[in-house]
């Protein structure tokens, strides 16, 4: 006869029982607040759930699967079960990736693992390394950014569960790419939140934009921590996958002597050595403290690499000339140039926009610890109407755009759909099954955008099913113009980044910039590579220095530019990139 082994930890209840079905099982007290059973006559693909104190069933906290949905019971799930043919694969330095984030829901038509497996041989030959997952962690309703995840330990059942993620990063390491998480340790959802009725997950410490704070450093926290950390290593280890994204540290409210985030990257370092492959560590955070990457040996969290927003920023505003929000502390070609040649633009100094000082320096710090990009998710849904670069610059400015992101320092990471010009936005969106909270999230979405000046009328309501299906990619663009021909520059871009040492090298220091406000131009040099482009539409005069022996790499304009001389004739809303020397 089957049986199954189950463990909880309710420090708050003086019994629980396992349901399956209609019937109960009494669980036994164990110390610091576990209880634990076995249960005859259950096994794999078995629904259950937990009863505290006689009370309602509810969901495991460390549930593996949810396909009832965040409320329904939880189902047994075997990580031994999976047949893996990836025993070969090592991972890869996350300074030699190129990184392509998407969301499972709207990458292709069926919005599942398995439509993103069948797109692994397209991005392949676009030369990503390291696709990156947008949180999976069960939520509510089928539809939704799964940054409101309730579940963390489970897999969304309409993208496919856990065989469907555990088939995709199999297949991705078939074809020689890399699997990356987002996972959300600083903030759960309102609906379908049971954490709280199990134990002391949350403190009332803290406050956070959505609720209650994680319990992290206060009485009892000692197994929230362990429930956090062990998620973390979960995915790695059962899932096979190649590292996670920590999504905004800031929020993940820690005072404790090793921050959170310390202890996950110290344990991933440890898992990684027993693993025998490479596993990365990336956080989003909004402090620019560099102490989040740097090693632990010299006060840092040990984090691989972060996401830098300030090269975003500086880029997004220089080129589209939008200076509401956070971007009013943007704007110039000098807040390029510094974040290129110093990564935080503001690391000390005065912003408008937090009114305050911001920041320290990242010196001494490689550019493999930041992740630059022109795109993500964020920076595109979190606009009302969701639009992306290619409705926002014209087809030379998104070039440039590109070109600066895959010649920077930085590891650079493409939003999907921006290679080739997707004209489908990317909205924000959920399915929300609780009333309350889905009459809440319209409303709340436009008030936010109200003090950025932008009317209700223009937000599209999240909770429409429309708005999801708006949101997803049409990949019958990719063959057609204009997108064709921007995919083939992305490819070049990316071919170049590979076969450039000096573009690999992540010296922050070497790079060096020349701009002009007025025109304006901007000259990147990384060694013998050089890079200069224009960012209006006018065609400008750029000195380039006396006459060392240039060849073409690259050029975004036809004919390209005679580099022969000292001074670089160069059209409007352009790029060229050469190499100097022998």
């Amino acid at each position: 006869m089957t049986a199954h082994p189950f463990r909880v930890w309710a420090p708050l209840a003086s019994s629980v029982d396992v349901v399956t079905g209609v019937r109960r099982y009494p669980m036994q007290a164990d110390q610091g607040g576990w209880f634990s059973g076995t249960v005859q006559g259950v096994t794999t693909g078995d629904d259950y759930a937990f009863s505290l104190d006689g009370g309602a069933a509810l969901p495991d906290p460390r549930s593996l699967h949810q396909p009832h949905g965040v409320h329904g019971p939880s189902r047994i799930v075997d990580h031994t079960s999976f047949s893996w043919t990836d025993a070969a694969w090592r991972g890869s330095p996350l300074a030699d990736a190129t990184i392509y984030e998407l969301h499972v829901g709207t990458f292709t038509p069926s919005g599942t693992f398995d439509g993103v497996a069948g797109r692994l041989p397209f991005l392949r030959d676009l030369g990503v390394t390291a696709i990156e997952l947008m949180p999976v962690a069960a939520f509510p309703g089928a539809r939704g950014w799964g940054y409101d995840g309730v579940d963390l330990w489970a897999v969304h059942d309409a993208y496919g569960g856990p065989e469907g993620l555990r088939r995709l990063v199999d297949a991705a390491h078939a074809t020689g790419i890399a699997v990356v998480l987002d996972v959300v340790y600083n903030h759960l959802g309102p609906d379908g939140n049971h954490l709280g009725s199990f134990g002391p997950y949350f403190t009332d410490r803290y406050r956070t934009p959505w609720g209650d704070a994680l319990n992290l450093d206060g009485p009892d926290s000692d197994e929230v921590r362990a429930f956090i950390v062990e998620n973390a290593l979960m995915w790695l280890r059962d899932y096979h996958l190649d590292g996670i994204r920590l999504d905004a540290v800031h929020a993940v409210l820690d005072t404790s002597a090793v921050h959170v985030v310390e202890e996950i990257s110290a344990r991933v370092r440890t898992l990684e050595a027993e693993l025998g492959r490479t596993l990365w560590v990336i956080a989003e955070s909004d402090l620019n403290d560099p102490r989040v990457v740097r090693p632990v040996e010299l006060g840092g969290y040990g984090s691989d690499a972060q996401w830098s927003d300030d090269f975003h920023h500086a880029l997004h505003a220089v080129l589209t000339g939008e200076r509401f929000g956070y971007y009013v502390d943007f704007g110039t070609v000098a807040d390029l140039a510094a974040a290129l040649s110093r990564v935080f633009v503001f690391d000390g100094r005065h912003s408008v926009y937090r009114r305050r000082r911001h920041g320290r320096p990242a010196t001494g710090l490689s550019g493999h610890r930041f992740v630059g990009y022109a795109q993500n998710h964020d920076q595109v849904g979190n606009r009302p109407a969701g639009e992306r670069s290619a409705s926002l610059l014209s087809p030379g400015l998104l070039r440039v755009a590109a070109a600066l992101v895959f010649t920077s320092p930085f590891v650079p990471l493409l939003f999907a759909g921006e290679e080739w010009g997707a004209s489908t936005p990317f909205l924000y969106f959920t399915d929300h099954q609780d009333p309350r909270v889905a009459a809440a999230v319209p409303q709340g979405r436009r008030q936010e955008f109200a003090s950025f000046g932008w009317p209700a009328a223009s937000v599209p309501d999240p909770q429409d099913e429309a708005t999801f299906r708006r949101s997803r990619l049409d990949w019958s663009e990719v063959d057609r113009e204009p997108h064709a021909s921007l995919l083939a520059w992305y490819r070049s871009l990316i071919r170049l980044r590979t076969s450039q040492p000096a573009l690999r090298d992540g010296e922050v220091p070497l790079v060096r910039t020349e701009y002009d406000e007025t025109r304006p131009w901007l000259v990147v040099r990384r060694g013998p590579v050089g890079l200069a482009c224009t960012m209006s539409a006018l065609p400008a005069r750029i000195p380039i220095g006396p006459g060392a022996r240039r060849r073409l790499l690259l050029a975004s304009s036809q004919p390209p530019p005679d580099l022969a001389g000292d001074l670089l004739r160069l059209a409007g809303e352009s790029v060229v990139i050469w190499t100097e020397g022998d």
